[in-house]
Formats: C-alpha cells, sequence, structure tokens
C-alpha cells in the first residue's frame, strides 16, 4: 500500500509497498507525481495519489491506470494539516486492502521573507504546511503500519518524508521554510527511535535544487534570461536536479531493499551540502 498526500499546492505525503497513495501528487512537474510512477512500476498493488489540489489529479489516474493496468490507482483531494482527513485516508488504506506499508510524506510549501518582515501567523502557517503534515501524516501511517493481516504477518512499515538540504544547512532556504524543514528531520530522527521494535522505518529525504511545480517559476525566470545553466552551478554535479531523481530515492528508502536504514537524512543535492561554499578557482 503506497500514500502520498498533501496540505497544500506543495505539500505530498506518499506511502507505499503493497498498496499505494499518493498525496500533494497533483503537481505534473512534482516528486510526489514521479514517486507514483516509480512504485506502481515496482511491485505497488494500489497507489492513492493525493493533494490539497485537484486540477491535475484525474490526468494522473488516467496516466497510471494507463501504464500499469494490474495497480488500482485511488485519488483523494484532502488538507493534510487537518488530522481527521489524513486518519480517514490512511483508514480507507487499511479497510480497502488491510495493510499500509508505505507512507511518501512529500510536503513543501515556500517563503523567500526576510525574517524580519516575516509575522508570527505567516511563520505558523509554514510550520503547519512544512512540518505539522509530515507528523500527522506519519502519526496515522504508523498506527496503519501495526495492522496485520492480508498476508501481512508482522507490524512493519516504512515513512518517507521530504525535508530539504535547508534543514540541513543555512543558505538553502528562509528562516521558516529552513526550520520547518529541520523540523522534519527530527522528526524521522525522533519517530524512529519512538518506534522502536515495531518494523517501521522512518527516514527524511533532503532534495537540493529540484525542478518541480514548486520552482518552476525560477527555471522559468532563468531560461528567459539564458543563464539556466548556472542553476546549480555551486554542487559537484554543476546541475539542477529532476523530480524522478528524488522519487528514485524514495522508492528505495520505501522498499526492502532499504531495510537496514532507519532514522536518516539522506541528501539529494548534487553533493551541495557535503562541503563548504567556494567560488572555484577564488580560493582568496
Amino acid at each position: 500500500m503506497i500514500i502520498v498526500t498533501g496540505t497544500s499546492s506543495h505539500l505530498n505525503f506518499y506511502q507505499a509497498y503493497q498498496t499505494d497513495h499518493h498525496t500533494g501528487a497533483n503537481s505534473p512537474l512534482g516528486i510526489g507525481r514521479a514517486a507514483c510512477h516509480h512504485f506502481a512500476n515496482n511491485g505497488a498493488r494500489a497507489v492513492y495519489v493525493c493533494d490539497y489540489r485537484s486540477e491535475h489529479l484525474e490526468t494522473h489516474k488516467r496516466e497510471l491506470e494507463s501504464l500499469y493496468p494490474d495497480v488500482a490507482i485511488h485519488t483523494r483531494q484532502f488538507d493534510a494539516t487537518e488530522e481527521e482527513q489524513v486518519a480517514a485516508v490512511c483508514a480507507d488504506a487499511i479497510a480497502t486492502y488491510g495493510r499500509l506499508d508505505v507512507m511518501f510524506a512529500n510536503a513543501g510549501i515556500v517563503s523567500s521573507a526576510h525574517f524580519r518582515d516575516v509575522d508570527a501567523a505567516t511563520f505558523m502557517k509554514m510550520m503547519k504546511g512544512n512540518l505539522l503534515s509530515v507528523f500527522l501524516c506519519a502519526k496515522h501511517a504508523a498506527k496503519a503500519m501495526m495492522v496485520t493481516g492480508e498476508g501481512k504477518q508482522y507490524p512493519a512499515g516504512s515513512i518517507v518524508a521530504t525535508a530539504s538540504v535547508a534543514g540541513l544547512r543555512s543558505n538553502a532556504g528562509s528562516v521558516d521554510y529552513s526550520a520547518a524543514k529541520a523540523g522534519v528531520v527530527s522528526l524521522a530522527q525522533t519517530m524512529s527511535y519512538q518506534l522502536a521494535g515495531t518494523g517501521i522505518r522512518m527516514n527524511a529525504i533532503c532534495p537540493g535544487i529540484i525542478e518541480t511545480g514548486m520552482t518552476s517559476i525560477m527555471y522559468e525566470a532563468a531560461r528567459a534570461k539564458g543563464t539556466d545553466s548556472k542553476i546549480g552551478q555551486l554542487n559537484p554535479l554543476k546541475r539542477g536536479g529532476v523530480a524522478d531523481e528524488v522519487a528514485r530515492v524514495a522508492l528505495f528508502l520505501g522498499s526492502d531493499e532499504a531495510s537496514y536504514v532507519n532514522g536518516q537524512a539522506w541528501a539529494v543535492d548534487g553533493g551541495l551540502s557535503s562541503g563548504h561554499p567556494f567560488v572555484p578557482g577564488k580560493m582568496a
């Protein structure tokens, strides 16, 4: 069972194994959509494609059903910051399939404001969209993963949350965004210990510059100016990433191939966070 859910236009939640469910998978360029394809193509019994927005969900459903006719595809529009709605979609997975095995909480709303210009309401909105949503998805997914039956003999599962390199080090995002994403990393680390002995793992993915619906404005502006080759120039690969590259990591972490990976924050950033900033050829 795989679930991807979201709380806003840029919030994704994903769980996958025997059945798949996606929220936050509305964007045609997004990590959630790419993850749905990878899980559906790699043995998922069902996928829930979910988001706060819905204009592309049915298109994704038709596409997935056409490509993977043996996989059950469900769409849900709901707000992953509302606990009752998160609980309901996890309950639906259990009622329909008797198990939940992977949750991908691919949450993200973004801000570029200086912290002096951010009021309390705006700060808490960022926390709610990026952090509370992941907490709720993990909480209710973990409960669902404890349910056995339908060929599942023991409690087990994988919760994967999308954080950011901004949650690892400064200078990759605004203060409110970075603080929320650092919180996602902490959730993965702390929850992995509080789930000790359950067979349930939790990890965080920390993307760098990835071309998605959330960053499309930046990419379009750079292409219009002819400066798109500079995107990602500070990382060792000298380029930005694409959603598929992050989705492949989500697939790995959600699978039994990552059975001994737990409580980790995996950077998918071309190597940017592996070193200190410098300008090549200008060491002084």
